[in-house]
Formats: structure tokens, sequence, C-alpha cells
């Protein structure tokens, strides 16, 4: 989930520390509400959560679904994070690892921005 960490060129120097000298991740918005999601999925599924625990946890959270209800017309956080976590306990079942649904997915260089070029530095 570099995606969402390294999204500016100052934070080179961390990504560097961590083994990557590309370029940062480009902030797209509704492609990180995506990798939110599938984490917050993930943790629940770790913490042994239910679905039923998940919603009931979603649901405490009253400010950010009038928000996203009147910005996007649904509580969309509650829809990405259930559908991942759907998509997680039925890998987790079939004994298969869990794909994104994101194309190009998480972590893909064709997400960063352009390199620099020396008159860019």
């Amino acid at each position: 989930m570099f995606d969402l960490l390294y999204t500016a060129w100052d934070l080179a120097p961390f990504a560097r520390d961590l083994g990557d000298d590309g370029p940062p991740f480009r902030w797209i918005p509704e492609r990180r509400a995506q990798l939110r999601a599938e984490l917050d999925a993930a943790f629940c599924l770790l913490y042994g959560l239910e679905r039923s625990d998940v919603e009931y946890v979603l649901q405490s959270f009253p400010v950010l679904r009038n928000n996203e209800e009147r910005a996007y017309g649904e509580y969309r956080t509650a829809r990405l994070v259930l559908t991942a976590f759907d998509a997680l306990v039925t890998a987790q079942t079939l004994g298969e690892p869990y794909r994104s649904p994101l194309d190009p997915p998480p972590g893909d260089d064709r997400q960063r921005h352009p390199p620099r070029t020396t008159s860019d530095q």
C-alpha cells in the first residue's frame, strides 16, 4: 500500500529508505478510497470480525456516512469496505490469494508521476 504513502517528491528520501527509487504515486481519490477500503477490510478480517461486526463498526461513523451520502449519494466507504471484506473472505475460503479489483493493481508503476528531469529539480 505504498501507493497511499508515497505521493509527493518530498517523500523521496523516505521511499529510498524503503528501497524504492521511483517517482511518487499520483493522488487519485477514487483509487485511494479503494486502497483504504481494502486495508480496512483486511484489518477487520485479521481481528476476527464477522461481516455483521464490520457493518456495526461502519455504522459507528455517522458523520462520515452523512458526508458521503451528500457527496456520493451513498455511504461509499461502507460499500467499498464490505465488498473488499466479502472478497477477502471468499479468497480465504477458497485458499486463493486476494486480488484487488484495481486496474492497474496496487503498486503498479503506471500509477506513478512521470520521472523528474534535471530541469524539474
